[in-house]
């Protein structure tokens, strides 16, 4: 052989090394999901949705999808996965699944070890070119996780681990423009499809504005929807506003109750609320990634669909935050506090002497079933020991189930909810399979165990108007006083036994409900007051720690994105800015207000149940 034939010998090998066919596959996209379930919740920390297996100890059936091989050859298969119980026990994980390629196993069991998101080899296949079917088939049904799988002819060519570089692979793997090709306009643009982005949408649609309504799950209603599970609190119509709330009535349940049923939640009467609203684009399964700034204005914001991927911009005068996390004004740079202010701050009583981060927690709620016959659970022990001094002997749990308040409510969201499922799964393994007298858990299964947790608190984006234990306590007048809070002030806070029990490690809270006069919460409290053109309502409004345990409920939220849909309505008449609104048409607000938006047709008024399943106790007396 020539020089110049071996030249072009090697030339060609070191050209099929570096050109290895490969397949990307986000497991989100997957068409046949089986018992699987699409996991978006912490795609801001580990950079995707995810599939998971949300069996409760029972395997669930395979999730397939094909995919197109593009050329003949020995594929390499690596999937990325997380050992979820690893912050809490050192030996290998409970999530085991593996990977079918054309119906054949490949060897490796997935999911069971290293302690963050990685890489995992799967094996290898000989491949044809042309379609094959991929299959993910969970061991244990207890949650295991799959990111991407990858398949590749390059022997060790094993996908970044680092998140931005991750990022970067990944959006060149799935052929993502760095602009999107869709591009739309409107008059308000809404994030957040639970109670607060629900009304917003709905309010400023009915008094004509274009509305993009952008929601990260299948369902409406966030901790009201079947995925979560937590009744509407609080009264509607009520304080100098009466108009206020009454929307809430065409879509709220007529039975109380937290942990019951998915049927209790009624997410059909959520989905016809918006539907029906003829300027509403609901994005059904999309979350907000970015935010593009024109100085201190939002200019546009950037969705992504949870299992397609595909992303869109949206462009608006004006933005709505009603995520609960403040997610848009945070990567907006709008000014947000997190955690608790100190005593002296705003003169709170109820506030700790010494700022810190702890926050009301997020719960992951459940129940058990009766089978009517004995029925077993597999033994779940991943670091978290029960006993019999310690285990809680119940059959369900609702909302003291509480995990978090001590870890970042965004940071470590991951984590808090892991470890939710962890003491459930734990407690009941306890229960079934060691405490003495078991006979009243023998026949029980567990019927529900939410894998979307309910959150309370996170950050809470700063308006003109910070509101604070002071201004309810003295029931101070202000003359942009909008929605009414009528919840007590109500802070949880780890449960003192449960602390005793697991030190550092609690997962059940406790609270003290101090009532209050109704009490009308400024406009103000529901704008930004650095970012020109950002609404919120929600959780995430400019209230302190204190504040926020009496406006946090659900009815309560509601109103205020009612409130932020007539102010954008003003926005737009009169081009202005939610501040504009609050200087020059405070009001046309304010008879807005006491009108209401909602339909008058004589739709009942559901009971309001407070989360101890009591009828909140506000003297009629007070509500005039």
């Amino acid at each position: 052989m020539t020089n110049r034939l071996l030249i072009y010998f090697f030339l060609s090998l070191y050209c099929i090394s570096i050109n290895a066919a490969s397949v990307w596959v986000e497991t989100e996209s997957f068409k046949n999901k089986g018992g699987w379930v699409v996991d978006q919740q912490f795609m801001d920390l580990m950079g995707s949705p995810y599939l998971m297996a949300h069996g409760m100890g029972t395997p669930v059936a395979d999730a397939s999808t094909l995919v197109q091989i593009p050329e003949k050859g020995t594929y390499y298969v690596y999937v990325r996965t997380f050992n979820w119980t690893s912050p809490w026990y050192q030996g290998e994980g409970p999530g085991r699944f593996q990977l079918k390629v054309d119906g054949k196993k490949l060897s490796s069991v997935l999911g069971m070890e290293g302690r963050q998101w990685m890489w995992q080899y799967a094996g290898k296949v000989n491949l044809k070119q042309g379609e094959t079917t991929l299959s993910l088939v969970d061991l244990t049904g207890f949650d295991g996780r799959c990111d991407v799988i990858y398949l590749t002819t390059k022997k060790d060519d094993v996908p970044p681990a680092d998140m931005a570089e991750l990022d970067l692979f990944r959006r060149k793997m799935m052929n993502l423009p760095a602009i999107p090709a869709v591009q739309q306009q409107y008059d308000l643009v809404v994030v957040g499809g639970g109670i607060a982005g629900m009304c917003a949408a709905a309010s400023a649609s009915r008094l004509g504005c274009k509305v993009a309504l952008i929601n990260d799950r299948p369902v409406l209603g966030g901790n009201n929807s079947a995925e979560v599970r937590v009744h509407l609190g609080g009264h509607i119509e009520v304080g100098p506003n009466k108009g206020l709330g009454r929307m809430i009535r065409e879509f709220g349940h007529s039975r109380k109750g937290n942990a019951q049923p998915e049927d209790y939640y009624e997410d059909e009467k959520k989905d016809k609320f918006i539907a029906t609203e003829k300027n509403v684009t609901l994005f059904a399964n999309y979350r907000a990634v970015s935010v593009k700034m024109n100085g201190d204005r939002i200019e546009s914001i950037v969705i992504k669909h949870i299992e397609t991927g595909e992303e869109q911009c949206l462009r608006a005068p004006l933005f709505s935050d009603c995520t609960g996390d403040g997610t848009i004004g945070y990567l907006a740079g709008a000014h947000y506090k997190m955690g608790r202010e100190a005593r002296s701050e705003f003169g709170e009583k109820l506030a700790p002497e010494i700022a810190d981060k702890m926050t009301m927690g997020a719960s992951v709620q459940w129940y058990s079933v009766d089978k009517m016959k004995k029925v077993s659970f597999p033994e779940f022990s991943y670091g978290v020991g029960f006993n019999e001094g310690n285990c809680e002997k119940v059959t369900m749990g609702e909302w003291k189930w509480e995990t978090g308040m001590n870890l970042d409510q965004v940071n470590d969201a991951e984590r808090i909810r892991d470890y939710g499922l962890q003491v459930v799964y734990s407690n009941w393994s306890f229960l079934k399979n060691h405490l003495k007298d078991n006979d009243k858990y023998k026949n029980r299964a567990l019927g529900w165990v939410a894998y979307v947790a309910g959150k309370r608190e996170s950050r809470r984006l700063l308006g003109d108007y910070i509101l604070k234990q002071d201004d309810i306590d003295k029931n101070v007048f202000h003359e942009d006083a909008s929605f009414t809070a009528t919840w007590s002030i109500d802070l949880h806070f780890p449960d003192p036994d449960n602390t005793k029990k697991f030190p550092n490690a609690e997962f059940k809270a406790a609270t003290n409900h101090i009532y209050i006069y109704p009490y009308a919460v400024p406009y103000r409290c529901l704008y930004s007051r650095n970012v020109e053109n950002l609404f919120m309502a929600g959780r995430n409004i400019s209230v302190t720690h204190v504040a926020l345990g009496t406006v946090r409920v659900m009815r309560t939220t509601g109103m205020m994105g009612e409130v932020v849909g007539i102010a954008a309505s003003l926005c737009k008449k009169y081009r202005t800015s939610p501040r504009g609104v609050y200087q020059q048409h405070l009001n046309e607000l304010k008879e807005w207000m006491q009108k209401g938006v909602g339909k008058e047709d004589g739709l009942p008024d559901n009971q309001h149940f407070n989360e101890t399943d009591k009828l909140l106790q506000v003297p009629r007396a007070l509500m005039k």
